[in-house]
């Protein structure tokens, strides 16, 4: 798809599903926030970050937005149509230098790092029989929706360990559908980037016996090295039925980007007013026990904004 048609489609949908009327320009104090779909977690999580920073940090009025994701989230700040969004930090990678899923669009350089929120794990989940990622060769593979980040994700995770495309049978499913044909033995594995434990990989793992696929130290150094967005992650024992211990894995982050136009003292505040409000944050989603300056600016490869680098110096975060 051409990137004006992206675009075109991107603002479309801003504008039907922005919660406050799509308006004209919003100044540094009066920010819109681009999400995801509405039954997301970007949503939600954008929606409660949105309630509680206008409820405690003066000044501030952020409104959400409904949108398409990460791409079109990157099209919607480069056009001046959202200050604030939140996107996978390999997305805003490719975006950044032009690569994989902006190589036809073209780099877009007009947005900062603000800080990562939480982890999107890249999740193997196989049949019974298949115990390692070597395994896969010459299997039939859900890798994602065509085009999508998670089959970015699946092509570099299986180049790491010297497998292509070519060597598997590629299926390109959502993760439903994934879960759907493994469970009616029409796959025999699928790759699946969300939040864990996944709806859909839980569900399975009530009715059939699975196992996720662990990267080892070795090769999530090579993957890292290669594609620094990525950071090792332990997927908790009990996630899923009949999967008990630990198992390591990588992880893309959801990651709040903001227009490079907003004033470092506005980015400051909104990034100190997440910190400082953790608690609120996480009392209205799960996903705000993740917050951790640390962990915020880990595994970022695009520049942060003045305003969130002057915080996270403050607190030790970045030197």
């Amino acid at each position: 798809m051409k990137k004006t048609i992206v675009r075109a489609l991107a603002l479309a949908l801003a504008c039907a599903l922005l919660l406050a009327g799509c308006g004209g320009k919003s100044d540094s104090s009066d920010m819109k926030l681009g999400t995801g779909g509405t039954t997301g977690t970007y949503y939600a999580f954008g929606g409660v970050l949105a309630n509680v920073l206008n409820d405690k940090v003066e000044n501030m009025n952020i409104t959400v937005q409904s949108t398409g994701a990460s791409k079109a989230n990157i099209f919607l700040i480069d056009d001046g149509e959202a200050e604030l969004a939140i996107v996978q930090n390999d997305v805003m990678d490719y975006a950044y230098n032009g690569t994989d899923l902006f190589e036809e669009d073209g780099a877009v350089k007009s947005f900062t790092a603000v800080a990562a929120l939480y982890a999107e794990v890249c999740q193997i989940i196989s049949a019974e029989g298949i115990t390692s990622i070597e395994d896969l060769k010459g299997k039939r593979v859900s890798v994602g929706d065509a085009g999508s980040g998670v089959e970015f994700n699946a092509r570099q995770i299986l180049e790491s360990y010297g497998i292509s495309f070519d060597d598997i049978t590629v299926q390109n499913l959502g993760f439903g559908d994934s879960a759907d044909a493994l469970k009616d033995g029409k796959i025999d594995a699928f790759f699946c980037t969300a939040g864990a434990p996944t709806t859909a990989v839980v569900e399975l793992s009530t009715t059939n016996k699975i196992n996720l696929l662990e990267i080892d130290d070795a090769h999530a150094a090579k993957l890292i090295e290669s594609y620094p967005f990525y950071t090792q992650y332990a997927i908790p024992g009990g996630s899923y039925n009949g999967v008990d211990q630990d198992v390591m894995t990588v992880a893309v982050k959801a990651t709040l980007i903001a227009s490079d136009k907003l004033s470092e003292d506005a980015v400051y505040h909104l990034t100190k007013g997440i910190f400082d409000n953790k608690d609120a944050i996480t009392d209205g989603h799960a996903k705000g026990a993740e917050l951790d300056p640390a962990y915020a600016v880990a595994g970022i490869s695009v520049p942060f904004h003045s305003g969130a680098e002057k915080y996270f110096k403050e607190v030790g975060a970045l030197s």
